[in-house]
């Protein structure tokens, strides 16, 4: 086999609940995962080494070297096989870049699933999903796709069957957030307010809501920790949410660390009418509609 292509989906975090700082310089979390159907496109061509070519929108903001997750996964999965196996990957971006929905995850995800195949490798989906830990706390759900939630700093996986297709409108916002950053700010204003991290725990209603796919209910309890954080470096997010709530949306949020803001729809076109009107607000660089839960990475 000459080349392998793999599609990788985006994720919203509907539920980020951020605990106190570890001694590992990790928080413990209650991430609920969820994958949209925004999709990177990961090709893995045959080669002599690990190299990357970025393509796309955003393809300018995204690294051609040793930085680059999906090069990190390439090697990783060559090293646990003890081989020195080379493939030229081309990724094809339509995930935000630095906007909280995980597409440097998918990216890596995407890498190990393409690579698999492409060496012949056969590994079980196990082994993958152990590599993708020691990458990020983001690629293993990248790896499983669907619905999940995720503890310790978000590897530790339970699936979480969904009873029904949710609807998505995504306001992407100029620029990019650090997600170390992030942490560290929601960390100064908690220390600021002489507030303590509470442990953190899935918001069980919310997770009811997922399972019988009411999105209403959904829409009502999306929270993420993370949020005043983002606000306080990117002030200008909370005219991205207010339009949201203004446009009719069930529930929004800064999805993940940020900038991206997530909205919720009743149906399909409703989340088109929210596009809409969230492009319209000065702080929104484009909008983009979605629906979720869709299946992690798979070869094509």
């Amino acid at each position: 086999m000459s080349s392998v292509t793999v599609r990788v989906p985006a994720k919203v975090n509907v539920q980020l609940s951020v605990g106190p700082l570890r001694e590992d310089g990790y928080h413990d979390l209650v991430n609920v995962f969820h994958a949209v159907s925004i999709f990177d496109e990961v090709v893995a061509n045959e080669s002599e080494s690990i190299t990357v070519s970025v393509v796309g929108e955003w393809a300018d903001q995204v690294p051609v070297d040793d930085g680059n997750l999906a090069v990190q996964a390439a090697r990783a999965l060559a090293k646990h096989a003890g081989r020195a196996y080379g493939a030229d990957l081309v990724i094809r971006k339509a995930i935000p870049v630095a906007g909280g929905m995980a597409g440097g995850s998918a990216d890596a995800a995407g890498a190990l699933v393409a690579c698999n195949e492409l060496w012949g490798l056969g590994l079980p989906f196990e082994d993958l999903l152990e590599i993708a830990g020691d990458l990020g706390s983001d690629v293993p759900f990248a790896l499983l796709g669907g619905t999940a939630v995720g503890t310790g700093r978000g590897e530790q996986l339970s699936e979480l069957p969904t009873g029904g297709v949710f609807h998505w409108a995504f306001a992407v916002a100029d620029g990019g957030l650090s997600t170390p950053r992030v942490y560290a700010e929601c960390d100064a204003l908690r220390a600021a307010a002489g507030a303590e991290a509470p442990w953190p725990q899935a918001d069980e209603a919310l997770l009811a809501a997922l399972r019988t796919g009411d999105a209403p209910a959904l829409g009502a309890r999306l929270a993420n920790d993370l949020q005043p954080a983002a606000l306080a470096l990117r002030p200008e997010l909370a005219g991205i949410l207010a339009a949201g709530r203004d446009a009719g949306a069930l529930g929004g949020l800064v999805s993940g660390s940020g900038p991206t803001c997530a909205f919720l729809a009743a149906d399909e076109e409703h989340a088109r009418r929210l596009a809409d009107a969230l492009s319209e607000s000065p702080s929104c660089r484009t909008a983009l509609t979605a629906h979720g839960p869709v299946s992690g990475p798979r070869p094509a």
